[in-house]
This record gives structure tokens, C-alpha cells and sequence, in this order.
């Protein structure tokens, strides 16, 4: 059980940011471009934008593929989805 609760603190250390869950609520609606994800933040530089996907997918709540010029992103933390789902209501707006 320690572990666990080990586990989900490291996590949501992760996810204690506000553009790091800005990011997460942009691809809760399905995965999109660094380009698309900026749009919806676009109160972060695009350098600041390039380090919080960089820790996102180093702590493997986001994967990446890379699409001609274009790096696609989505969420693959099936813990952070249903996270997601419950603050959804509160953080992330319609």
C-alpha cells in the first residue's frame, strides 16, 4: 500500500502544474500537434511548452509520434485519463 501511495504522489506531483494540466485537458479530447496544443495555450511560450511535453512524456503520462514535420501527442496514462475525467468538470471547461 506504501508503494502505491508512492506511486500516485509522484504522479501528481507531475500534474501539480497549471499549464502542465492545460496541456492534459488540450488532449483530453483526443491526440494533437505541438502547433494545435499551443493554440489552446497560448499563455505559454513555445519553449515552456517544449519542457512541460518533454516532462510529461519522461514521466510516461504522454507518448509522441513523430508525422512528417509534425509531432503528434496524446495522453497514454490511462490513470491520468481517469483523472482527467473527474476534474474535467471543474478545471478544463466545456
Amino acid at each position: 500500500m506504501e508503494e502505491k501511495a508512492k506511486n500516485i504522489a509522484e504522479l501528481l506531483k507531475i500534474l501539480a502544474n497549471e499549464h502542465r494540466l492545460l496541456i492534459l485537458c488540450a488532449l483530453g479530447k483526443g491526440p494533437l500537434t505541438v502547433g494545435e496544443i499551443h493554440a489552446f495555450t497560448p499563455n505559454i511560450s513555445a519553449s515552456a511548452l517544449s519542457q512541460h511535453l518533454n516532462q510529461l512524456r519522461t514521466a510516461g503520462i504522454l507518448a509522441s509520434e513523430k508525422q512528417g514535420m509534425n509531432v503528434i501527442y496524446r495522453i497514454q496514462d490511462q490513470r491520468v485519463t481517469a483523472l482527467l475525467g473527474t476534474i474535467k468538470q471543474y478545471y478544463c471547461g466545456n
